[in-house]
C-alpha cells in the first residue's frame, strides 16, 4: 500500500475499460496535456450512494471539462456489471475495472473483505479521491473506509477551486 504526497508523481496503472479497451494513467494524461486528472474509486455499480455521486458527477462533468479537470473512475466491481452501468446511465467519463486490485494496491484504497470487522456487501474497495496535475503529480487524496463522508461533486468543485487559488 502507497502512502502518496502531496506533490508527489503518482504511479502509471493500466485498466481495462468499459468501452473494451485499455486505459494507461500515463498515456491518457499525455494524451491530455494541460488538464488534472480526478481518479475517482467507487464501491461498484451496487452501490446506492455510489450511483447517486457518479450521476451527479455526470450532472457537472461539463464544470469539470471548463476547469481543464478530466474524470476517471475505477471500481472492483465485474466489467459487464460496470457496463451496463454506463449504458443504462449514459455516463461519459471514464469507467475501469480494478479486477486484479492493482490500483486499489497501488494507491492504498481500503478493501473491505471477509477479514473487515463488519458485513458490507462483500468484498470491495471503498471510496478514494485522487487529483493530480497535468504531470501527474498529486494534489489532494482522500480515503474512506465505508460509503459515507466522501465528498459530494459540490465539495469536490470548493476543493479543486481552492488549490487552483493557492497552487505555488
Amino acid at each position: 500500500m502507497n502512502e502518496y504526497k502531496l506533490g508527489e508523481k503518482v504511479a502509471d496503472f493500466t485498466l481495462p475499460t468499459t468501452s473494451d479497451t485499455e486505459y494507461s494513467f500515463e498515456d491518457f494524461r499525455k494524451d491530455n496535456g494541460g488538464y488534472w486528472h480526478l481518479l475517482i474509486y467507487f464501491r461498484g455499480s451496487w452501490c446506492p450512494a455510489c450511483m447517486e455521486e457518479l450521476k451527479e458527477l455526470q450532472e457537472s462533468k461539463g464544470y469539470f471539462e471548463d476547469k481543464q479537470i478530466k474524470i476517471t473512475t475505477i471500481s472492483t466491481d465485474h466489467l459487464d456489471s460496470l457496463k451496463k452501468m454506463v449504458n443504462e446511465h449514459d455516463f461519459t467519463f471514464q469507467v475501469l475495472a480494478d479486477h486484479n486490485l492493482s490500483f486499489l494496491k497501488e494507491y492504498g484504497v481500503h478493501y473491505h473483505d471477509e477479514s473487515s470487522p463488519y458485513e458490507d456487501h462483500g468484498t470491495h474497495g471503498e471510496p478514494a479521491y485522487f487529483l493530480t496535475d497535468e504531470n501527474g503529480r498529486l494534489l489532494y487524496q482522500q480515503r474512506q473506509t465505508n460509503p459515507f463522508g466522501r465528498p459530494h461533486p459540490k465539495e469536490l468543485r470548493k476543493i479543486i477551486q481552492y488549490i487552483k487559488k493557492n497552487l505555488k
